[in-house]
């Protein structure tokens, strides 16, 4: 399986939360952790691990690949599941329900992987957040699809072409374990006084 070819699912999630950050992450090769991260990777270390059985009436598969050669994704799953034959994939994160929508890009984009693999169609997934240990229903909607679509279009155009897009300040920035490397408020700022000289 020739990586380099394939567009990671997670970088779905997180062009989506920032271009930047993505760009950072996927062509500069750059990550730090924080706290968040930490927690992240800690949670993916424990639900990483390849395991298959049922638990009464779903059958569940841990840490298996999803790829997609329609749309040149690849990523390890957190877990798929089944019910009465119905395939769905469960993205396990470790806060709570964020106000943004990359955590459903990226279910969506594992939902692109299993059609392909699978041949069936996949109409919903969730997303189980760790820190209230409750899962958020994702619909597999026509909307999302074609959101999950553009993500990848824009994440391919991205790569190919290594471009860096502008660091922008918003409230997102705040959590971000790659805010000291892009310093957007110091970025925008340099850029004001320049064009005010």
């Amino acid at each position: 399986m020739n990586d380099i070819d394939y567009i990671p699912i997670a970088a779905l999630n997180q062009y989506s939360y920032c271009p930047h950050r993505c760009w950072r992450m996927f062509c500069a090769g750059e990550f730090a952790d924080n706290q968040y991260t930490t927690e992240g990777t800690d949670l993916h270390d424990r639900v990483h691990t390849f395991s298959e059985g049922h638990q009464e009436e779903t059958w569940q598969i841990r840490a298996i690949w999803l790829k997609s050669e329609r749309y040149q994704l690849i990523g390890k799953s957190d877990l798929i599941e089944a019910v009465a034959n119905r395939l769905y994939p469960v993205e396990y994160k470790r806060g709570q329900k964020g106000e943004w929508d990359n955590d459903e890009l990226q279910v969506c984009g594992q939902a692109l992987c299993l059609e392909e693999m699978s041949g069936q169609s996949v109409t919903q997934g969730y997303i189980y957040y760790a820190h209230s240990h409750q899962r958020q229903l994702v619909e597999i909607s026509a909307e999302l699809r074609e959101s999950a679509i553009a993500t990848i279009q824009a994440v391919k155009t991205l790569l190919e072409t290594g471009e860096m897009p502008k660091a922008v300040y918003s409230q997102r920035c705040k959590g971000c374990s790659l805010y000291s490397q892009c310093l957007p408020q110091a970025t925008d700022k340099v850029g004001r006084y320049q064009e005010a000289n």
